[in-house]
């Protein structure tokens, strides 16, 4: 057992707010523990190595860990645990030493990674539980069976730092941490955590552990010259204060900074008692990670009875004093299950391990594997929480505080757990509830940030070493409309630069810069060669006209388009001669053929609805046919001189002289194309065309043209010709295929819309756009400015800005539009079938109702009409009607003209009439006699 002079002696690193004299009280208390526990259990403090010995009796061990303590064993041990890391690394080796001579049978301890790593392996070889607070996520139960984590682990911190930086949309951050195991490997994690949300490291600082105020100062004022302004502080509280000292002294705590310190911050602060003023005041706006432990009842009585606890004065306690009072009962509640199962703490010596003099004394545990699964599966509320560990032997639900330090200390802004992120709701609340992680369910409240503002930074501002940014352009030889070397300054100008200039002016803040023109000035540079140097960091940025393509955005960011861009296929042109048959061209033969037999078919139908009731529709045989030849054809130009009477005939002709309407201003508008615009001198009408053959083509040198022709249309490579300027164009579409030059070119949008204003339009675009993409301003992964030039991209275009650039370098001087080419499909049936069925429709019904009605008056008609004196030979007239009826009778009757046919119901109607009365005067003189 250490003697209290040996502590006392360790003290020295003690901080101004923990005093000696409060130091000695609080090893007395230990003192007062270790007397009453004995041989049960034995503690030694600083980074919290304590032992659990091998007892005679299970009651001792049980009674020495009781709850119900009068003095207050527990507190004083969690109280002790608040020195952490004021005593020297001396006191944990003295604590291996003892693990080594001592039979143990359960490990509580220590927090410091270092040693946790050390010990884990020697307790792995004793077959000792190891109940640790080390946050190392490199701790592992794979490779440490015996290791059992009694906090949270950094990887879980780690992962709450990352949901903080993309909850505020930060994407790089400055990480500072101490140069071990505990700050490397959380670092570690934290960059893993951060690459899932698109962010990043931009530089580790790294600090030694114990670094003097000069080193930290030579370490910030290194990083508060890069662009990050987002700090995450991993650090021992050691030196931890002295960072944020030295940065309050050089100006980093002001507007712009963004702070971020793990749970070491709170840990310090919480065990200090009341804040200092001065030590809070150096944390203003700074946000901190605390592990979260859930209020209970008994966390509550614990508090108060700490507060009562004799010695303690206003110190107070951390987290980690939580977990180290639960550590304790959780070793008891073991020891109690293993002793209950009638357990038995035996060690034998292994040979294996006992090779050399200085481990002869090394004892194994038969009953550490049993003691292990005793640990791992109790379960109970603890101070801290919930006490219950998962597969990794890691604690279930963490959870961390998310803390604000401002005013006169800290307030909790929100809560971070693995089972729903970022929350203002406490996390035994949420578990509760189904999981939810997505991005509109993560809220925090109100922060104050350094500089007392409440507005979020930004979390970047431009490098302050001087240098402007590196901005790349492409030195062309050929379009220089879009951007080109200038003798003047900046040394650049064209289309591209106008636009950048201008989006720079809409930010908030100014963006030094120079340009650098890439390539020799003899031909374009290569486009993809440019953008990689920009993703290697040979250059900032990349302005001109770049095109948007699917593998540049895998190695850098591109704003959004400023200028709208796809790949089109050119061929040049020629004049048509005209022909003496021109005038049938617009018309295939099929669709004249068509169209003539429905205006015959229409005349037709016509004379069969107008011939009984219009005279015009009658006469003789020759006189009718000619009519309905004439009347027909007549229709074509709406020059018909015959009056329709029916109301059948006037729907008919309706219809006939819409449809038409519509195939007269067809023709004339397919002949008027047909006669007044060039025809292509090649077969080539798109890209399908282009790839079915086996003709040279011609693509801009240094376009992305040459690989997605080849890679994505598996165009053969040698069949691409690479051409250097615009003239070059001109001369090898002209020359053609045959005589050394190339059937078409394949180039963007843009290129061409100023090759064809240039060349008297002898060129022409066929087909449509085969891509769709843009241009585009190249920027490093991750580089805030490509968000922001987005936006401001945006506002030139909304404002008009953007179109008068345009304007200005490239002149509106493009081609009348050629969309009616003479290669253009002729008008076929297919095109009007729709109008030929509904005319077809309308006469069809017209017919049917026509015919439907003259049967109705026929099944009336007599041959002959009777007089009034022959009423008598009706029933035989009207018996022998139907067997004389014949269809040349029913032709006879069909060509009669409508009015004879009422004239003769009128008739005979008079007839039955008369009829009728006579045989009622009939019966009534027979009545009459009959009564006489």
């Amino acid at each position: 057992m250490l003697s209290v002079d040996q502590l006392n002696t360790s003290l020295f690193e003690l901080q101004d707010c923990v005093t000696k004299a409060k130091a000695k009280a609080i090893i007395n208390e230990l003192e007062n523990l270790m007397e009453k526990a004995g041989n049960a259990l034995r503690v030694n403090s600083n980074e919290q190595f304590e032992m659990v010995y091998q007892g005679s009796e299970k009651e001792k061990i049980v009674s020495s860990l009781n709850f119900k303590s009068s003095s207050g064993e527990l507190e004083s041990f969690c109280l002790m645990w608040s020195l952490r890391p004021f005593i020297n690394d001396d006191v944990i080796h003295q604590a291996l030493r003892q693990l080594m001579e001592k039979d143990v049978a359960i490990a509580i301890g220590p927090q410091s990674s270092g040693i946790a790593h050390v010990i884990s392996n020697v307790v792995n070889e004793l077959h000792i539980p190891l109940l640790s607070f080390a946050t190392d996520p490199a701790l592992s139960a794979l490779e440490f069976p015996y290791f059992i984590r009694m906090t949270q682990s950094d990887y879980f911190q780690m992962y709450a730092i990352a949901d903080l930086i993309e909850h505020y949309g930060w994407r790089d951050i400055i990480a500072i941490f101490v140069d071990d195991e505990y700050g490397r490997n959380g670092i570690s994690a934290l960059g893993d955590a951060l690459a899932k949300k698109r962010a990043k490291i931009l530089y580790k600082a790294a600090l030694a552990s114990g670094a003097s105020k000069n080193d930290i100062n030579d370490l910030l004022v290194e990083v508060d010259m890069m662009e990050s302004r987002v700090f995450v502080v991993h650090v021992n509280p050691d030196s931890g204060l002295n960072v944020f000292s030295v940065a309050k002294s050089i100006g980093m705590m002001s507007k712009g900074y963004v702070w971020i310190a793990t749970d070491w911050l709170p840990s310090v602060l919480d065990s200090k008692g009341p804040k200092d003023s001065s030590t809070i005041d150096l944390l203003q706006g700074v946000l901190a990670l605390r592990h979260h432990t859930a209020d209970s009842e008994n966390k509550h009585a614990f508090m108060s009875r700490w507060k009562v606890l004799k010695n303690v004065g206003n110190s107070s306690l951390n987290s980690y004093a939580f977990y180290a009072y639960d550590s304790i009962w959780l070793a008891a509640y073991a020891l109690d299950s293993f002793f209950n199962q009638s357990g038995n703490l035996t060690f034998f010596s292994n040979p294996m391990i006992n090779g050399s003099a200085h481990r002869s004394s090394l004892r194994v545990s038969q009953a550490g594997q049993q003691l292990l699964q005793i640990l791992l599966g109790t379960k109970y509320m603890g101070l801290s929480g919930e006490i219950r560990f998962d597969s990794e032997k890691n604690l279930v639900h963490p959870a961390f505080d998310i803390l604000n330090i401002v005013g006169t200390g800290s307030k909790n802004i929100g809560y971070w757990s693995n089972y729903s992120g970022l929350s203002v709701v406490s996390p035994e609340t949420l578990y509760l509830k189904p999981s939810n992680t997505s991005s509109s369910s993560q809220q925090l409240g109100a922060v104050i940030w350094p500089g007392n503002v409440s507005e979020v930074p930004r979390g970047w501002v431009f490098p302050n070493n001087g240098k402007p940014m590196q901005i790349v352009v492409p030195n062309r030889v050929s379009y220089k409309e879009f951007v080109a070397a200038d003798k003047k300054p900046p040394g650049v100008q064209g289309f591209c630069i106008d636009v950048f200039e201008a989006a720079l002016k809409l930010l908030p803040y100014p963006v030094p810069h120079k340009y650098v023109l890439y390539g020799d000035g003899i031909r374009n540079p290569e486009f993809n060669r440019l953008v990689y140097d920009v993703a290697d960091n040979r250059f900032d940025a990349a302005v001109g006209d770049i095109t948007i393509v699917t593998n540049r955005t895998r190695i850098v960011d591109f704003t959004q388009p400023f200028m709208e861009s796809g790949l089109v296929v050119v061929v040049p042109i020629r004049k048509v001669k005209s022909s003496a048959w021109a005038f049938l061209k617009p018309f295939t033969i099929q669709m004249w053929c068509v169209t003539g037999a429905f205006f015959l078919l229409v005349g037709i139908v016509i004379w069969i609805l107008e011939h009984r009731v219009n005279t015009e529709f009658r006469g003789p045989p020759t006189q009718q046919l000619i009519t309905i030849c004439w009347f027909s054809f007549s229709t074509m130009f709406f020059s018909h001189r015959e009056n329709t009477l029916s109301t059948l005939g006037r729907f008919v002709l309706l219809v006939w002289l819409f449809v038409v309407l519509i195939i007269n201003s067809s023709y004339t508008a397919s002949l008027t194309s047909i006669l007044t615009v060039q025809q292509l001198s090649s077969r080539i009408e798109g890209i399908n065309s282009l790839i079915a053959s086996n003709d040279p083509i011609g693509i801009q040198d240094g376009s992305f043209a040459h690989d997605y022709l080849v890679r994505e249309l598996n165009i053969a490579a040698s069949r691409i010709k690479t051409l250097k300027s615009q003239e070059s164009y001109a001369d090898a579409l002209e020359r053609g295929p045959n005589n050394g030059g190339v059937a078409a070119i394949v180039d963007e949008l843009p290129y061409v819309q100023v090759l064809l204003s240039s060349s008297n339009c002898n060129f022409q675009v066929v087909g449509q756009e085969f891509t769709k993409s843009g241009w585009g301003f190249a920027f490093q992964r991750d580089s805030p400015l490509a968000v922001d030039l987005s936006t401001a991209i945006l506002q030139l275009s909304e404002n008009g800005e953007l179109q008068r650039i345009h304007d200005k370098w490239l002149e509106n001087r493009g081609c009348p539009s050629q969309s009616g080419l003479a290669e253009t499909s002729r008008l076929s049936l297919k095109t009007f079938w729709g109008l030929f069925l509904i005319c077809g429709s309308a006469c069809f019904l017209a017919l049917v109702m026509f015919f439907s009605r003259v049967c109705y008056q026929f099944s009336r008609y007599a041959p002959e009409v009777v007089r009034e004196d022959e009423s008598e030979a009706i029933e035989q007239v009207r018996s022998r009607r139907l067997s004389s009826t014949s269809f040349k009778n029913y032709l006879d009757f069909v060509d009669r003209k409508e009015a004879e046919i009422k004239e003769s119901f009128k008739r005979k109607n008079s007839i039955e009439s008369n009829r009728s009365q006579a045989s009622r005067s009939h019966s009534l003189e027979k009545e009459s006699s009959s009564s006489a």
